[in-house]
Order: C-alpha cells, then structure tokens, then sequence
C-alpha cells in the first residue's frame, strides 16, 4: 500500500509537471509560428466589398503584380451624442467597429449593444480601437435622446460614438458604405429592417469582417479578429517608420 500511495503521489506530480510545461511553452511556440523570423504565419483577415485591378503594379521576384482597389466607407457627416459633427477625421488611424440600431428597439438592438459594452469594456485602454453605433431612427434618436442611450450603457465618449444625422445619409452610408441593410417601413418600431451585423473597419476604411452581435461564438470570433488586425495595422505603422 506504501508503495501503492509513492506511486500515485509520483504521478501527480509529473502530471501538474507535464501540464505546467505546456502553460509555458505553448503560448510561446504559438507566438513563435506567428511571427517567426518577423514574418507573418497566420491568415490575415478578408477584405470585403467589391474591387478593382488598379494601373499601378508593384513586382515579387521580377513578377508584375497589379495592386487592387478595394471598397472603402466614404466620408460622412454625423452628429454624436455630445452634438459633435463626426467625420471620417475622427476616426483616422483607428480600427472601428460598427453597427447600426435605435433606441426603440424592442429587445435585438439592446442585447446587441450590450455584447458592444462588454467589448468596449475589455479595449477601454486600447487607443487603437473605436466604437460607433448609427442610429436607423433619427427622427427619434436625436443627440439629447443618444446621450442618454450612452449613459444607460456606461459608454465612454471618447471610445464609443452614438451618431445620428439625416436618414438620406444614413440609409445610404448603411447601403452603399458598410454594404448591410438599413430601412424605415411604415415608422413603427417593428417594421425598421436594418442589419444586426458588427462590421470591424481597418484604418484604410475597408471592412474587415462581420459578425452577428447576438451569438456568442461570433462575439469570440470578433474579439480575436480585433487583435488580429491591431497587429496587422501596427505593423503597418513599425514599417512605416523604417
């Protein structure tokens, strides 16, 4: 029985040995296939919307490589929930997510900028990453009624914008700009159809990804994503310097 007792105490102990290795290493093996020799191993993210093949090339290994034009979000003029007229300056050199919503909705929007709190929440320090929610309802949601939408979420101003503006220009910034529907129906709660995707922006104005703000997986999926291409844009910003 002594012997019995020896052997699973020896056990133990190189199981908590085995798995403490693991804890140490593995996160830097996986660092490691990221950014060996200061290359990139990982998929970076896609680039959404459509595209055109540009006159300009660039060569790889002597080879012609014609550059693309991507979708990008055209410049706009909204209003935040300080009465603040908000362009795309302000949000220059940052990744940015977002989405559209108004302050009616019945149970969808507020469960989805709720799951935005959460995330705005965890990259509060982060100066790279901004947040903007685009009413569907500006009639309704003008800067008094938004400010105290933001309140109601703890929102930080300067981190997460709740922008309202004309529905022309909205409607056609949902459509034509972030690619995701945004209508008014017969102006009842009920009958707005708009979008419940979060749309990640990189800092050249493209969209980067979509996700659903109601499912958790998506939301897991998002914030990876997110830390993804703050790499991708910092090492941007590195290469720049050199």
């Amino acid at each position: 029985m002594v012997v019995y007792k020896v052997l699973m105490f020896d056990l133990k102990t190189v199981k908590r040995s085995v798995i403490l290795v693991l804890i140490l290493i593995v996160p830097g093996f996986l660092y490691y296939l990221l950014q060996a020799k200061g290359k990139n191993r990982y998929k970076p993210l896609p680039i959404y919307g459509p595209k055109q093949v540009a006159k300009t090339f660039h060569k790889v290994r002597g080879k012609v490589i014609f550059d693309t034009i991507y979708h990008q979000i055209p410049d706009f003029k909204l209003y935040d929930q300080d009465n603040k007229l908000i362009t795309q300056k302000n949000f220059e050199g940052k990744v940015v997510l977002v989405n559209f919503f108004f302050t009616n909705c019945p149970v969808l929007c507020k469960e989805i900028n709720q799951n935005i709190a959460k995330l705005a929440e965890n990259y509060q320090k982060n100066g790279m990453l901004r947040f903007a929610s685009i009413t569907v309802d500006p009639a309704k949601d003008n800067t008094s009624v938004l400010k105290k939408y933001a309140a109601s979420l703890k929102a930080d101003e300067d981190q997460w914008k709740f922008l309202t503006g004309d529905t022309t220009t909205i409607y056609s910034l949902s459509k034509n700009g972030f690619l995701v529907t945004a209508v008014n129906g017969n102006n009842h709660p009920e009958d707005f159809v708009y979008s419940e995707k979060l749309i990640l922006i990189d800092q050249d104005r493209r969209i980067r990804g979509y996700y659903n703000g109601t499912s958790v997986n998506e939301m897991t999926k998002l914030n990876d994503e997110i830390k993804v291409l703050i790499a991708e844009e910092l090492r941007k910003i590195k290469s720049n310097l050199y």
